[in-house]
């Protein structure tokens, strides 16, 4: 295997990008990233023709893989043979809404935007808007892209910015809680619950390892919210249409936020985001609202039409079957070869996502037998139960080097791309095959 072309392509961005790269997480790789030439089906190919089974599928957005269905693919020509954008509405913008609002129980209207960041900026702005409120709780770990609302370390007593350029008197207004522990978020409404807007949270940590909530958890966040006049916001910019089909995470846990925000796959791969919710708060937005919210991009022809031929090919065809399957397949095996060969690991995720954590502590290889299957689900008769992560601090707890720095190398010598560090999630799309799952565990075999 060799690697001299994204050498080559790496030293030349280094002279005219920061880090040789425009987002952060692609130069994890050590001692630089590869440089995709294409995608083929549930493949990437590099610019020195190495061909890899891909898992990291864009980071989320691509469920039905690179090689996207003749209709989809045809649709999204024909929009852009129409013209690039107009600044104007378009009847596409429209059709996609009306398919979200059908399917995603918390969505009543929706704004299109152009990132899961902007979803969340503009979403945290609504919520503050339309509470006369400043304060928003986060998950300690949880990510809720580039923005200074959230970009916040530490705990609710002492908050502060986790990245320069953000001044402390910004994130004197976020309240960072552990996830999936009740008794902080309710020490945090005895001391603010007057002045918080709203509770902002991944349905799933899947940003951070891939971890689900304790039973009751949600519920308790919908609870505590209602009584405080506080909003629930759901960042289903991962989970979305991915986690729970087309009614997305919310769906499979039952519980409804007031808003939840988009991004990734409901793009079918173009960028995007979107904010939806309560008609009453969506209303908020300008032009009929009071909070200003705009964007030249939002609700681009090409982006609707990606998006909305991808869903409607995932609702009329066995998408979720297949990927949930591949995905099933894939923690099973995972789990069976790290109780065999590394039985202090984790694997966790559900229907298309999937990880291993490289958690240190863990019961002895004798008491397994009984364990969550097919991936970590906090189920307090699991035998890992008292080890399995619970929150971020879990995650960033686990041997997060030794997976960068050793495991992955490894993988990627077998032809498989994971993703770049421990906490991105890795995840299953159309175009993948039962041949891509066995090779796969077959390298993990190899590799740990």
């Amino acid at each position: 295997m060799t690697d001299e072309n994204s050498r080559a392509l790496y030293d030349r961005a280094l002279s005219v990008m920061p880090g040789g790269v425009n987002s952060a997480v692609r130069a994890a790789i050590e001692p630089y990233p590869f440089f995709v030439q294409k995608g083929d089906g549930g493949h990437v190919i590099d610019a020195d023709g190495n061909r890899y089974i891909d898992w990291v599928m864009g980071l989320g957005p691509l469920l039905l893989g690179h090689s996207l269905p003749e209709q989809v693919q045809a649709a999204i020509q024909k929009q852009a043979s129409a013209g690039p954008m107009y600044g104007t509405p378009t009847e596409i913008e429209v059709d996609l809404a009306e398919f979200v609002v059908r399917h995603v129980p918390s969505v009543e209207k929706i704004r299109f935007v152009n990132s899961g960041t902007e979803a969340t900026v503009s979403a945290v702005r609504l919520a503050r808007g339309y509470t006369g409120r400043n304060k928003i709780v986060v998950m300690q770990g949880g990510y809720h892209g580039a923005q200074e609302s959230t970009l916040v370390e530490g705990d609710a007593e002492n908050p502060a910015p986790s990245s320069a350029g953000i001044p402390q008197s910004f994130a004197e207004h976020t309240l960072p809680v552990p996830f999936n522990d009740e008794a902080a978020v309710r020490e945090v409404f005895d001391e603010h619950g007057d002045d918080i807007a709203a509770v902002l949270t991944e349905p799933i940590l899947a940003n951070y390892g891939i971890v689900h909530p304790e039973d009751g958890y949600h519920e308790f966040l919908r609870e505590i919210t209602a009584e405080h006049g506080s909003l629930l916001i759901f960042d289903e910019v991962i989970t979305g249409f991915r986690v729970g089909g087309l009614g997305c995470a919310q769906s499979e846990l039952g519980v409804i936020p007031d808003l939840t925000t988009f991004g990734k796959i409901i793009g079918g791969g173009f960028p995007v985001g979107a904010i939806g919710g309560r008609a009453e708060i969506i209303e908020s937005f300008a032009p009929s609202g009071p909070v200003f919210q705009a964007g030249t991009f939002s609700g681009h022809p090409v982006t609707m039409a990606a998006g909305l031929e991808t869903l409607q090919f995932a609702a009329e065809n066995d998408v979720y079957n297949h990927v949930n399957d591949l995905g099933e397949q894939l923690r099973s095996g995972l789990t069976d070869i790290v109780a065999d060969q590394a039985p202090s690991y984790t694997v966790t995720g559900t229907d298309s996502m999937f990880k291993v954590i490289f958690t240190r502590d863990g019961p002895g290889p004798d008491s397994l037998e009984e364990q969550c299957k097919t991936g970590c689900r906090q189920n307090p008769t699991c035998p890992r139960y008292d080890y399995c992560p619970k929150n971020s601090a879990d995650v960033k707890n686990a041997e997060t080097e030794r997976w960068r720095r050793i495991f992955w190398g490894k993988m990627k010598a077998q032809d498989v791309f994971l993703s770049q560090n421990q906490f991105e999630c890795q995840f299953v799309s159309y175009n993948h095959t039962e041949a891509d799952v066995e090779n796969t565990l077959e390298a993990y075999k190899n590799a740990l």
